[in-house]
């Protein structure tokens, strides 16, 4: 494939035509990167901020432009565009203004005590991003802001259904006084991605993709020595257990498995629900779910865009399929309508058990998999039983008995309690097992790729 070409998933109609880079002109990308870090590693800290606050700024004043081609290009509803564009204006603010006190030198002692040490934590150079599709701007955006506060530069290879979205985050990073070669973005085939690893001025590699595309690069990154940041898909139980308020939990698990129109890593994609309060739940829930508003995601009143593409609807509906085929019951949705477009529905699915890809396996799009369990202590074993572990949540009225299953019990990076949410720059993001490893958010993503130098005085 020498071009990209991007592909409205509502109408199915041809956006743009793009240009793969040589390898010869992805490397030339990735030397201009480290050359222009080598200069912006010499700026202070205080000032680097400035530079983010502006960006944040930039991405505000064209919300409806940047929200309006993410729509375009991979089908979210145009009002989560807009509110994906705060979310990656407030993670520049964020870094801005926690990132020079974060990176500060420590004041340490060695030898017994007696003797002065500094910790001071440095940049290390180029940083290579590879990012999926799902959130065009804030998926690039976590690794940016940490990257340029830290000091070093960053190359982004984007998903190429997005790539219009890419090259605009660039060229407003530009407009704002970014230094032009600091952060780039190319457009390469996997092959050459994979020499890019191994390339000497390539210092990390972070990825966020599925559990085989972070085992691929994982491997190639450590044949090469790198380090690697790696989130990772998961297939997120939320718990409904038995002294759960229904309503309550309803309207989460809704949300929780609709939002960006069910491709989320960190969605609710297993309900598993106390027996006792089993009927309830799933009644309520299913009958919300069919009331799903199923549309143009650039209309207001549509509540679930089309997937982002004719492959991921495929995928989508393939898997449900298999499920069922399998055993599962289709509560509802499950079957596609006769339109233009990538659109699948609402869907519920009962009875998923082992075996299943509704049990086994993500599914990216608005499929729920609800799945009894005996009691409490048996949804808290049906969670763990996965290869995943990302996120997860609770629905309980006892906060202080949920809050302790979260803690320790829940085998993943982030549990929400009686909640749903994605993101938020004070919190720490990522997740265990198959769901990849390190931290971005909170002030943990500033210290991923940095050189933590000890330095000892006399």
């Amino acid at each position: 494939m020498s071009k990209i070409t991007t592909i409205n998933p509502a109408t199915e109609e041809e956006i743009q035509t793009y240009d793969l880079m040589s390898e010869r002109e992805a490397t030339q990308r990735v030397e201009a990167c480290h050359d222009a870090f080598l200069k912006w590693r010499e700026i202070p800290r205080q000032e680097r901020a400035t530079y983010l606050t502006k960006i944040a700024q930039k991405l505000r004043d064209n919300v409806d432009d940047l929200s309006a081609l993410m729509t375009q290009e991979t089908g979210k509803l145009l009002k989560d565009g807009r509110t994906e564009v705060e979310i990656c204006a407030a993670i520049f603010d964020y870094t801005a203004k926690h990132g020079p006190e974060l990176l500060a030198d420590e004041e340490r002692t060695h030898a017994g005590g007696k003797k002065r040490g500094v910790v001071s934590y440095q940049p290390i150079g180029v940083i290579y991003s590879i990012q999926p599709w799902n959130f065009p701007l804030y998926q690039p955006v976590r690794v940016l802001a940490a990257s340029l506060m830290i000091g070093n530069g960053c190359v982004l290879k984007h998903a190429s259904i997005c790539t219009g979205s890419g090259l605009r985050l660039r060229e407003l990073c530009i407009e704002a006084g970014l230094p032009e070669d600091l952060f780039q973005v190319i457009l390469i085939d996997h092959d050459t991605s994979d020499k890019l690893i191994e390339h000497p001025n390539v210092r990390g590699v972070t990825l966020t993709g599925s559990d085989q595309a972070g085992s691929h690069v994982g491997s190639v990154a450590a044949k090469a020595l790198k380090k690697t940041v790696l989130e990772l898909g998961s297939n997120d139980a939320y718990l409904v257990l038995e002294d759960a308020d229904i309503e309550t939990a309803v309207k989460f698990s809704v949300i929780g498995r609709l939002y960006n129109n069910g491709e989320t890593c960190v969605s609710a994609k297993r309900f598993i629900v106390a027996d006792k309060v089993y009927d309830a739940f799933v009644d309520a829930f299913v009958e919300q779910m069919k009331k799903i508003t199923l549309g143009d995601p650039t209309d207001e009143a549509t509540q679930l865009g089309p997937l982002s593409s004719q492959g991921q609807f495929d995928t989508v509906k393939e898997q449900v399929e298999q499920s069922v085929a399998k055993g599962a019951k289709l509560l509802c949705g499950g079957k596609a309508p006769d339109r233009t477009g990538a659109y699948y529905p609402a869907t519920v699915l009962a009875e998923v058990t082992p075996g299943m890809p509704a049990y086994d396996d993500e599914i990216f799009g608005p499929v729920a998999s609800v799945i009894r369990a005996k009691d409490d202590e048996d949804a808290m074993r049906l969670a763990n039983d996965s290869r995943y572990g990302l996120g997860g949540g609770i629905f309980s009225k006892d906060e202080d008995r949920a809050l302790k299953l979260a803690r320790n019990y829940f085998d993943t990076g982030m549990v929400r309690i009686n909640s749903f949410g994605a993101a938020d720059p004070n919190m720490p993001f990522g997740g265990v097992k198959n769901s990849g490893y390190g931290r971005e958010h909170g002030g943990f993503g500033m210290k991923e790729f940095v050189n933590a130098k000890a330095i000892f005085l006399p």
